[in-house]
């Protein structure tokens, strides 16, 4: 058998078949190093069940996470009148889940108090763009009222909390608070379509009926829906459906569902529903447009006023004495 000193120096003396061999044996070095640092940094094979932090207070939850060799990270609130503040309200991942050690829990808490912000002044702007202005400051639409005016669709007064809201007023709401909006409508406009909100989260559906001048009736959500997963619902039933006419200020009140096979099934329903109410509403105007057209035709033409006949001469000369002797009784009795 040959000597390994032997087989080395036959190896170099073949310099391109001795590089190979070197670089075969750094890359296996490497390899072995880099399997080492992975099993040592990522504990590959320690597993950790996360605990269920609902309900407990920060503190601790903090003191449960390291006991788990685990690490918690605060990336929501939420301001939950029921529950006490500072208590975890939801976690990511969630309780009994298996992770490896020193994986991070994401969590909403529940703040102390709710948050207030200024009430922006929209008196004066366009309906579409008073809600945008409220929406972006974390409010939204309590109710639309309508008068009458000649700037239809424009924000004529606005109140808060019963208080008229002004450049100068620097009110503060909770934010999610509404505010109350009077818009003008001029007289032959008071009549929308309501839109098709089948399908769409909660916020979505409220802003397309707020931007056609239409109010939030009654709120319903199906069994299991809360405020931390109230987001994630969509709307599968809507009273009354899309396409129908409509009085500005009308109420539409809405069903919402986490299910999702629910809701697709109810939006294409609502679609069919929608269309066969489009062309029933546009058959009406039709036949409302025919009828008026036809009345005006058969309405007879008026005459032209006729000037009473100028008296005939024979007339004027019986008159005449007339006139003059009732002039001269006047100057009798004077």
């Amino acid at each position: 058998m040959e000597k390994p000193q032997n087989l080395l120096t036959r190896l170099r003396q073949h310099p391109l078949l001795w590089n190979l061999l070197l670089i075969a044996a750094i890359i296996l070095a490497m390899a072995v190093v880099a399997h080492l640092v992975m099993q040592f940094g990522t504990r590959h094979g320690a597993r950790r069940t996360v605990p269920d932090l609902s309900g407990v207070a920060l503190d601790e939850a903090r003191r449960i996470a390291r006991a788990n060799d685990l690490v918690l990270q605060v990336n929501d609130s939420l301001f939950v009148p029921a529950y006490a503040g500072g208590v975890v309200l939801d976690q990511l991942p969630e309780g009994g889940v298996e992770v490896k050690p020193g994986r991070t829990v994401y969590l909403t808490i529940n703040a102390f108090r709710q948050k207030t912000v200024p009430v922006p002044y929209v008196a004066g702007r366009s309906l579409r763009q008073a809600k945008n202005m409220l929406e972006i400051a974390g409010l939204e639409i309590a109710e639309l009222v309508y008068r009458p005016d000649l700037a239809t669709n424009y924000v004529l007064e606005e109140y808060y909390d019963g208080r008229p809201v002004s450049p100068t007023s620097r009110l503060e709401a909770e934010i999610g608070s509404g505010v109350t909006l009077h818009v003008g409508v001029q007289a032959g406009d008071s009549i929308t379509v309501v839109p098709q909100v089948v399908g769409l989260p909660l916020q979505q559906a409220k802003g397309r009926l707020w931007e056609l001048g239409l109010n939030i009736g009654r709120i319903d959500f199906d069994e299991g829906i809360n405020l931390l997963n109230q987001k994630e619902a969509r709307v599968y039933l809507q009273t009354p459906g899309a396409e129908r006419s409509a009085v500005l200020g009308s109420r539409v009140a809405l069903r919402l569902t986490l299910d999702a096979a629910k809701w697709s099934r109810s939006q294409a329903e609502a679609r069919k529903q929608a269309a066969e109410a489009a062309e029933e509403r546009v058959r009406q105007e039709r036949e409302r447009d025919s009828l008026e057209r036809l009345e005006g035709a058969a309405r007879p033409e008026l005459p032209a006023a006729v000037a009473p006949a100028a008296p005939a001469p024979e007339e004027k000369r019986r008159e005449a004495p007339r006139r003059r002797d009732r002039a001269e009784e006047d100057e009798f009795f004077d």
